[in-house]
């Protein structure tokens, strides 16, 4: 369904539209980040927020890292000061990059066992599909984030996957697909 190529792919996206996001969003004082914008997680800063919470989360299932701090409906107050959370995202990024670099094809082939805590139950899905979902979640937000940012008068550039990964990305076939490997194709 999905290859390493392609999770690298989208890692290195994610990478990229956090960063720009995060520059697009230090343009605005900390009043502005944090005011109720009536975003699920209320506040630009919030969203963020819970996106990091989230891919945390996430890669506390599929490699073991550290859970995160708080429970869902926690996760839109993980850190409070936007220094720390820009470095902490930036933190995350790499890891998750670092990751998708090391997977094996065969991980995507299993399936995971979790326990949400939102449902209250155990869960089980396709890894393909838990993956998937993760980078789907990500830019559900960040769509969010790009609605708040533009009605705060904010410019974040293109978006759009093609466009940010140097128009027509690809993964060149037989690559890792780390994001060095992402190149424009001819």
């Amino acid at each position: 369904m999905i290859t390493k190529a392609y999770v690298g792919t989208m890692a290195a996206y994610n990478s990229e539209m956090n960063r720009r996001f995060f520059v697009a969003a230090g343009s605005l004082d900390a009043a502005e980040r944090h005011a109720d914008r009536g975003a699920f997680w209320g506040s630009i800063h919030g969203t963020f927020c819970h996106l990091l919470w989230a891919d945390r989360m996430w890669m506390h299932r599929f490699d073991g890292w550290e859970r995160p701090a708080g429970l869902l409906a926690e996760s839109g107050r993980l850190i409070a000061e936007f220094d720390a959370l820009s470095a902490a995202r930036i933190d995350t990024d790499r890891r998750l990059e670092r990751w998708a670099a090391a997977l094996d094809d065969s991980w995507l082939e299993g399936r995971l066992d979790w326990f949400s805590g939102a449902a209250k139950r155990q869960m089980q899905a396709d890894r393909t599909m838990v993956v998937m979902h993760m980078f789907n979640h990500q830019a559900h937000h960040r769509g969010q984030i790009h609605a708040l940012l533009t009605r705060a008068g904010v410019d974040t550039g293109a978006t759009d996957l093609l466009a940010v990964l140097k128009s027509s990305a690809v993964v060149r076939p037989g690559a890792t697909g780390s994001p060095s490997e992402v190149s424009k194709a001819p």
